[in-house]
């Protein structure tokens, strides 16, 4: 279910910092019509820590209303405290989302055993199936490849999403987890190594911007044609290194607003990018034709 392209949806802020609803809607119709194979609201791409539970909730919701059994989706439920996350989790259950994106414990730093058991709690508490977020440069923590066999044994534990940026580790996940669980790239620009050494996909921040030409990636290199994948990685390579010249989801989202996506809103401590920075974003833009051109479906 959770192979191809995944795209990690930033979430739309009016002006005034509240939900923009209908830009959600729009961005989610866009991402289908493009082709997407999955879509991941309420994770870090999607500022979920500055959401209330209920704006969370009606992310989600919204979504899932959207898809429509288009494209299935991974709602974002983890974080620091185990029994928040299962409760997090039981309620996008209720909503209808296919699968659980969990992002690791953060700050705290538990041990492998720790991950384990936390993780272990969230499998016994739903039915869906789960997808781990390893980011160690986020969370602080990092999902070592014994620890992700360890949980792949656990039925609805199915995959992760390796953010590491270490493909040696990448290598060691895909050797030690069984042929059946799903090993997806966190980073874009990594997507075509880590799918020749045997990974099912990507879970995108570019592809809020370039649908299309990420679906297209990632099918190519599950059909083994990777001059073809290489071929537009090249084209988009520029757009996904600007994405991450300051963090996560600042860029993303200021080229989205060149687009005519979304209006350039982000909820503190996020705040928009520097004007040096945002002219960078705005002149790979330029050269790839997407200033102001909102489809973008391959």
């Amino acid at each position: 279910m959770f192979t191809g392209c995944g795209t990690a949806l930033v979430t739309p802020f009016k002006s005034d910092l509240s939900l923009d609803e209908s830009t959600l809607r729009k961005l989610v119709r866009r991402q289908i019509d493009a082709g997407i194979d999955f879509l991941v609201p309420c994770g870090t791409t999607g500022e979920s820590p500055t959401l209330a539970r209920a704006e969370h909730l009606r992310v989600i919701e919204i979504v899932v209303d959207e898809a429509k059994g288009k494209a299935p989706v991974l709602g974002g439920a983890g974080g620091y405290n185990t029994r928040e996350v299962i409760e997090l989790a039981r309620e996008l259950e209720r909503i209808g989302v296919e699968g659980i994106l969990s992002v690791t414990p953060y700050y705290n730093k538990p041990t492998q055993e720790g991950l384990y058991q936390h993780y272990e709690a969230i499998a016994g508490a739903i039915r869906l199936p789960i997808i781990v977020y390893s980011v160690q440069s986020r969370t602080g923590v990092n999902v070592e490849p014994s620890t992700l066999a360890r949980l792949a044994q656990i039925e609805n534990i199915v995959g992760v999403k390796e953010a590491s940026g270490n493909i040696s580790q990448m290598v060691n996940v895909l050797h030690e987890v069984p042929a059946d669980f799903t090993v997806l790239s966190g980073d874009d620009a990594v997507t075509i190594p880590l799918m020749a050494l045997g990974g099912r996909g990507i879970i995108s921040v570019v592809s809020n911007q370039i649908p299309g030409p990420m679906a297209q990636i990632a099918h190519a290199c599950l059909a083994g044609d990777f001059a073809a994948a290489r071929q537009i990685h090249a084209r988009y390579l520029p757009l996904m290194n600007v994405n991450f010249i300051e963090a996560n989801p600042i860029p993303v989202k200021a080229g989205m607003a060149l687009m005519g996506l979304l209006e350039p809103v982000w909820r503190l401590p996020l705040c928009p990018p520097a004007a040096a920075n945002l002219a960078r974003i705005e002149k790979v833009l330029e050269s790839l034709g997407l200033l102001g051109s909102v489809p973008v479906a391959g």
